[in-house]
């Protein structure tokens, strides 16, 4: 079939990729618990005629699909079933049902553009080799890619290339965008214990070593980091995501130990390594300054994603195969943080946007707010870009 009427085929069910998306997302399920987002992918994989395999890296499936013409080829096309640890404040009929919890990252409609295509090539297999479907477990953890991974999952099911598609609000539905290189930053963890003796705050403040005095001085000095320590055009961050410490009913109480604790982007390793020696460096002198201790935990999550020079180009003729070359646009560095990066560690393959739309003022809902929604004007075509890359990739006999 061409590839013009790939989209208009998968159309005539989006009705039902629609229904699966919103029963996603009325019932999400977060890191290694997505027991039941699992098997409603196992159940519509085995319906469609894949061969499927599940617990792959705790709670992933892979289902499996050969073409009817001969080749060794073969590729990866993953999608990720998570939700975020958010409250939902929407309040349309799919909203979730699972209190502090929601698919606040467009997951739901990312595993069921991926079922639709499953559909469509399991109804036309005239592609030479092998595809993958990877539905993965965790990636708001930045976990699951490498659970799947150290399960055995290219070795259990070998590609040859593997490729990732989010969903990007404020980019207009029916537009699609990349670019080669890195395209999203690595992502780490930090944290800082400060320690002191803690003491009266009224009476006798002169007789305690004040932790909450230290954590100050560090709050600002760790944004000195970027500007003073790395080179003013490296693309990086740091940032404080929480703070806490003494008691909330005792204000009179100087706290003994107080924890803070963020986030580190970077593109390169060696900016890494900058971030991770300077946070360390500056919370043990400056607690040193004020006759407190300080111990801090560094924990790298996942690298950069980069996408491989050669197979951009292969993600971009697809998606311009459905929508036109001036709708496949070229997309910044970001310094959102990506799991599928271990994948592309292992494998060539690129990391694709899709448009989740705007409202008519411009404005939209961000992912990990709570009023996000995935768009569904944005399945169908999801689906068809992957039928439309693996023709891309596999439509040669190579055996």
């Amino acid at each position: 079939m061409p590839r013009d009427a790939i989209l208009t085929e998968i159309q005539g069910y989006a009705d039902e990729l629609i229904a699966i998306r919103r029963d996603i997302h009325m019932h999400p399920e977060t890191r290694f618990e997505e027991v039941r987002t699992a098997a409603l992918v196992a159940e519509k994989l085995r319906e469609w005629g894949l061969e499927v395999t599940e617990k792959v890296g705790v709670t992933g499936v892979v289902g499996t699909l050969k073409g009817s013409r001969p080749g060794q080829r073969a590729i990866g096309l993953r999608a990720d079933m998570d939700a975020l640890f958010i409250e939902e404040a929407n309040s349309f009929a799919h909203r979730s049902r699972v209190p502090g919890k929601m698919h606040a990252c467009g997951h739901d409609g990312h595993t069921a553009m991926l079922l639709g295509a499953a559909r469509y090539l399991s109804d036309h297999r005239d592609f030479a080799g092998t595809v993958q479907f990877i539905f993965q477990p965790a990636e708001e953890a930045a976990t699951g890619a490498k659970a799947m991974i150290e399960d055995g999952l290219f070795d259990r099911f070998p590609v040859d290339a593997v490729y990732g598609l989010h969903n990007s609000p404020g980019i207009p539905v029916g537009e699609f965008a990349t670019r080669p290189g890195p395209i999203l930053a690595g992502a780490d963890f930090w944290g800082v214990t400060f320690r002191g003796t803690g003491g009266h705050g009224g009476a006798a403040p002169h007789l305690a070593t004040d932790v909450t005095v230290a954590l100050g001085h560090f709050l600002l000095a760790v944004h000195t980091i970027l500007p003073r320590n790395l080179h003013p055009t490296e693309p990086a961050a740091v940032s404080v995501g929480h703070v806490s410490g003494g008691a909330f009913n005792s204000p009179n109480v100087m706290p003994s130990e107080v924890v803070v604790r963020g986030t580190a982007r970077f593109f390169r390793p060696d900016a890494q390594a900058t971030i991770r020696r300077r946070l360390a460096e500056l919370a043990e002198s400056l607690a040193s300054a004020h006759g407190c201790t300080a111990e801090a935990v560094y924990e790298p999550l996942c690298p950069p994603t980069v996408n491989a020079a050669e197979k951009v180009p292969v993600a971009v003729a697809a998606a311009a195969a459905l929508v036109g070359q001036g709708k496949v646009g070229d997309i910044p560095m970001s310094t959102g943080g990506e799991d599928f990066a271990f994948m592309l560690a292992e494998k060539p393959g690129a990391f694709m946007r899709i448009g989740n739309g705007s409202n008519p003022d411009g404005s939209f809902h961000n992912v990990h707010t709570p009023l996000y929604d995935f768009n569904d004007e944005a399945l169908a075509l999801g689906s068809a870009y992957w039928a439309s890359l693996v023709q891309q990739e596999l439509a040669l006999d190579d055996a």
